[in-house]
């Protein structure tokens, strides 16, 4: 008896993503279902996406990344899944290899990708990213993301990984002011995850992490090598580190007082 063939399911998430998400879409034409996840976008995201019959997009608030990437992992039909950011390109080669591997019997439950990021349309080589990896790849029914991260999220699996040969093409930087404001929002999100795992702020954390991180990825992760491009994204990424500290501090104070004591008191007795 022949092994049926397998299917996959991509799956996206959004938040004003025009002039990345039309070639992303395009690029998992291959996958027998696409679903996308809308964070209520204001850009014309949505709309482009409900008139593409080939995808299944719903809206739904964002709290954060975990979380809205759990919930759309529930609305995969078929056990492989293709997990990929909107400003990330699925090649034609890469797109080959993820077709022969999920039909394949002795197929690992979860593959790492490496990838290939992108300053606009240059290559980025260097800067801290040029050993990044992400699972993309998983069977639903072995891997879950784990819930103590609310920004790069991870994924448990129950089962041995693979990694693939080509790259995840990743546009990571369209300008300077949409890089800043992902890093920000980064930046936040980690600092309410770091106030849930009761870390607490300090100012030398605050002065020294940043400096370190733009050292560390300027220097030894040889992000001078990428020139301008290096300043920049190496600074952001820096700025990132600064906000979590300065926001953890803000919810640190905010926590601490009264009528958040109050509040809180109230909503236990509820």
């Amino acid at each position: 008896m022949s092994t049926p063939k397998q299917k996959l399911s991509a799956l996206i998430i959004t938040y004003n993503e025009m002039g990345y998400i039309e070639k992303c879409i395009e690029a998992v034409s291959f996958a027998d279902e696409i679903i996308v996840v809308d964070s209520h976008s204001t850009d014309g995201t949505y709309e482009y996406l409900s008139e593409n019959p080939r995808v299944n997009v719903m809206q739904r608030t964002f709290v954060n990344f975990t979380d809205q990437k759990s919930f759309a992992l529930e609305q995969a039909s078929h056990d492989w899944v293709l997990f990929i950011d909107a400003d990330e390109i699925v090649s034609p080669a890469l797109a080959a290899e993820i077709q022969q591997t999920i039909q394949r019997k002795d197929a690992c439950a979860a593959y790492w990708f490496y990838r290939k990021f992108m300053f606009r349309n240059t290559p980025l080589h260097f800067s801290g990213w040029q050993t990044d990896k992400n699972h993309r790849l998983f069977r639903k029914s072995k891997a879950a993301f784990s819930q103590d991260k609310m920004v790069h999220e991870t994924l448990t699996v129950n089962g041995v990984s693979g990694k693939f040969e080509e790259k995840l093409i990743h546009f990571c930087y369209k300008d300077y002011s949409d890089y800043k404001g992902k890093m920000v929002h980064y930046g936040k999100l980690r600092a309410k995850e770091e106030l849930r795992k009761g870390k607490r702020f300090s100012y030398a954390k605050l002065i020294l992490k940043p400096v370190w991180k733009f050292v560390y990825n300027y220097v030894v992760r040889l992000g001078f090598l990428d020139l301008k491009k290096g300043i920049n994204v190496c600074y952001l990424n820096a700025l990132s580190v600064y906000t979590r500290y300065h926001e953890l501090r803000r919810l640190e104070t905010v926590q601490r007082s009264p009528v958040f004591s109050k509040m809180a008191r109230k909503h236990e007795l509820a």
